[in-house]
């Protein structure tokens, strides 16, 4: 069956009405248009929820379309300073084992649906990016892990319908939303004891942008960013009034190296 929206409600939304309609099923696979999957990717996925029942949340091995010989990425690692990527993209294609990663990436991911109910599906205002590894903070927070599966492949162009990863919608919507993801989800003495580190990424990235030609679309999505603080400081009480895990394991998940990517 084919659903198709009167107008392009973004990626946060669209989901969640696909979730909504998905009554009779315990697992949801999210699939972008640019993702062509191996033909065996659903069987070893769904294997792999059956192995780790305490996951919420399968990632696939995602190599690059254009060169299959790269990773597009291995899950999604995040950062003690709210920056978040695409673990192993770029690098060649190497063995990886079955891991626990941070979260994966949900253009081909599988999910476990009321898991992902339960915590209130994606968050519309996001409308795309970052609002997977968001969605996989709050798994994360009310106690499911994340598990790499590298036996089940897709194959991503990536950024197909936004123009690119550097491109001015992208851009704005990523670094927007990345802020809002740390203030969010991140756990009371976390947020203070990262905070520094989260300012300082911040100012390097509108330097890093200013530089590159899109200064003026960079401090737009900071200011949005502001003007969207109050409402999702409301939503921070009320996700952390439910979380289940210690600050430790959040801790225990963070990419600690001393350096980010964009």
């Amino acid at each position: 069956m084919v659903l198709r929206m009167e107008a392009n409600l973004g990626f946060a939304a669209a989901n969640n009405h696909g979730l909504g309609l998905c009554a009779d099923c315990d697992y949801v696979a999210l699939i972008n248009p640019d993702a062509f999957l191996a033909a065996d990717w659903l069987e070893r996925m769904l294997d792999a929820a059956n192995r780790y029942p305490g996951a919420g949340s399968f990632a696939s091995q995602l190599v690059q379309d254009g060169d299959p010989s790269r990773l597009d990425g291995l899950g999604d690692a995040f950062h003690f300073s709210g920056a978040a990527w695409r673990t192993g993209h770029g690098e060649l294609v190497r063995e990886a084992g079955e891991e626990e990663i941070f979260s994966p990436c949900a253009a081909a991911a599988l999910y476990r649906r009321q898991a992902v109910l339960d915590v209130g599906g994606f968050d519309e205002r996001f409308f795309c990016y970052m609002e997977d590894v968001d969605l996989g903070f709050r798994l994360r927070l009310a106690g499911w892990a994340s598990v790499l599966i590298p036996s089940a492949v897709a194959n991503h162009v990536g950024s197909a319908t936004t123009g690119g990863k550097r491109s001015p919608f992208a851009v704005y919507h990523g670094h927007r939303n990345m802020v809002w993801c740390y203030v969010k989800n991140m756990p009371g003495p976390l947020l203070w004891l990262c905070l520094p580190a989260h300012l300082l990424m911040n100012l390097a990235v509108v330097c890093l942008y200013a530089l590159r030609g899109q200064g003026l679309n960079i401090l737009r999505a900071k200011r949005d960013v502001l003007r969207g603080i109050p409402a999702i400081w409301r939503e921070r009480r009320v996700i952390q009034s439910k979380r289940k895990v210690s600050c430790r394991e959040i801790w225990r998940v963070l990419d600690k190296r001393l350096w980010f990517r964009t």
